[in-house]
C-alpha cells in the first residue's frame, strides 16, 4: 500500500511538472516565441574549398510571442539549418523557439532565434530516468538519485566558488569535493556500514594516488605531447583545470571499483564466517581481475567517444592523421590512462583495505 502510495505522489509530480513546463514562458526573461506556421523553405547546395558538399535549407516563419510585452503578437523569424545539422535544427510548427525581437520600418515584428526551447523533451529524459532508476533500484535507487543530485550540487558549488576566488586553485577546490562527494554518495547508497568504510577509504586512496602520480608524470616529462589549444580561451591556468577534470572524472570508476571490491568479500565473509584470509585474498584478485578491463574499457570510450566530431571536422578539412589525433586525443587519453591508473591501483588498495575491517570485525566479535 506504502509503495502504491509513493507511486501515485511520483506520478502527480510527473503530470504536474509536465503541465507546468509546457506553460512556464511566463517565468523566462528571455522572449520565447512559438512557431505557428512555416510560410516558406528554400534550400541551396553548398561546396566549401575542401570540397564537403551539403545543403542548406532556410525557413521562413511565422511565431506567436508566448512572453514579455508584446505576448500574443505575431513575429516574423528566418531559420537556417542544414543536413549536417551543425548548427540550428529544423523546426516544425508548435516548437518553442528563444528569439531577440526587433520592429521593421513597417511595424512588423521580426526577430533572430537564439536557441530552441528544450526544457520539455530535457524533463521527459528526467522522468524516465528517475521511474527507470527506481523500478529497478527501489529504496537505494531512490537514495543513488539523491546521491547524484548532491553531487551536482557540490560541483556546481565549487565551479561558483573557483570563480569568484581568484588566488585558489581549482584542484584544491575539487580535491575537497572529491572527498565531501565520495563519503556522501556512498553513505547514500550503501548506508553506514563496515564495508561502506572501506569503500570509502579504498576510493579516497585510490583517486588521490592516481592523482599523485600523473602530477608527477606530468612534471618530470615536462606535459611534453599535451596540447591545451582547447583551453586556450580560459583566463587562468590550464594545467590545474585539466588536473580538477582528471579527478572528478577518474572518481565515478575508481569508486566503482572500491564498492565491488569491498561488497563482494563482504559477502563472502558474511556467507562464511570461517572463510580464511587467505581465501579472501585470492577471491579478491579474481573479483579484481574480472572487472578492471571492462572499466578501463569504459573510461577510454567515455572519453574518446566525446572527441568524435572534432576528429570529423578537423579531417574533413584536410588536417593531417597525425596532427588531428594530437590536438583531439592527447588530453583524453591522458584522463583515461590516469583513470586507468586509479582503477589498477584501487583493486589492491580495496582488496587490503576490507580484509583489514574483517579481521576489525572479528576480534570485535
Amino acid at each position: 500500500m506504502k509503495q502504491w502510495f509513493l507511486a501515485s505522489i511520483l506520478f502527480l509530480l510527473c503530470l504536474v511538472s509536465l503541465v507546468f513546463v509546457n506553460h512556464n514562458a511566463t517565468f523566462y526573461h528571455k522572449p520565447i516565441a512559438e512557431v505557428s506556421e512555416i510560410v516558406n523553405e528554400e534550400q541551396a547546395n553548398v561546396t566549401d574549398s575542401k570540397e564537403n558538399h551539403d545543403v542548406v535549407y532556410t525557413q521562413l516563419i511565422h511565431a506567436t510571442l508566448k512572453n514579455g510585452e508584446e505576448k500574443g503578437s505575431q513575429i516574423e523569424l528566418t531559420n537556417e539549418y542544414s543536413d549536417s545539422r551543425a548548427y540550428h535544427p529544423k523546426l516544425s510548427v508548435g516548437d518553442e523557439v528563444f528569439v531577440s525581437v526587433e520592429e521593421s520600418s513597417s511595424g512588423q515584428l521580426v526577430g533572430s532565434i537564439a536557441d530552441i526551447k528544450r526544457d520539455q523533451a530535457l524533463l521527459v529524459v528526467a522522468w524516465l530516468f528517475i521511474f527507470v532508476l527506481l523500478a529497478v533500484g527501489r529504496k537505494q535507487g531512490l537514495f543513488a538519485m539523491i546521491s547524484l543530485v548532491v553531487n551536482a550540487v557540490i560541483i556546481a558549488y565549487a565551479l561558483d566558488l573557483y570563480i569568484d576566488t581568484a588566488n585558489v586553485s581549482l584542484l584544491v577546490i575539487m580535491s575537497g569535493a572529491v572527498i565531501v562527494m565520495s563519503i556522501l554518495s556512498l553513505l547514500f547508497v550503501s548506508g553506514f556500514k563496515a564495508q561502506t568504510y572501506a569503500a570509502i577509504i579504498a576510493t579516497l586512496l585510490g583517486t588521490f594516488m592516481l592523482l599523485f602520480i600523473t602530477m608527477y608524470v606530468l612534471d618530470i616529462t615536462n606535459e611534453q605531447g599535451l596540447r591545451f589549444e582547447e583551453m586556450s580561451f580560459l583566463s587562468r591556468p590550464p594545467q590545474a583545470i585539466f588536473m580538477a577534470g582528471i579527478l572528478v572524472g577518474a572518481l565515478g570508476a575508481v569508486m566503482d571499483i572500491g564498492v565491488s571490491m569491498s561488497s563482494s568479500l563482504f559477502s563472502l565473509y558474511e556467507k562464511n564466517n570461517a572463510i580464511s584470509i587467505k581465501d579472501l585474498r585470492e577471491s579478491g584478485i579474481e573479483i579484481g581481475k574480472d572487472i578492471m578491463g571492462t572499466m578501463t574499457n569504459i573510461l577510454f570510450f567515455a572519453y574518446v567517444s566525446g572527441t568524435i566530431p572534432s576528429l570529423l571536422l578537423y579531417l574533413m578539412n584536410d588536417a593531417s592523421l597525425g596532427f588531428t589525433l594530437s590536438m583531439n586525443l592527447s588530453l583524453e587519453l591522458t584522463r583515461a590512462l590516469a583513470g586507468g591508473i586509479g582503477i589498477v591501483l584501487t583493486i589492491p588498495i580495496g582488496l587490503y583495505v576490507t580484509i583489514l575491517f574483517i579481521l576489525w570485525k572479528q576480534v570485535k566479535s
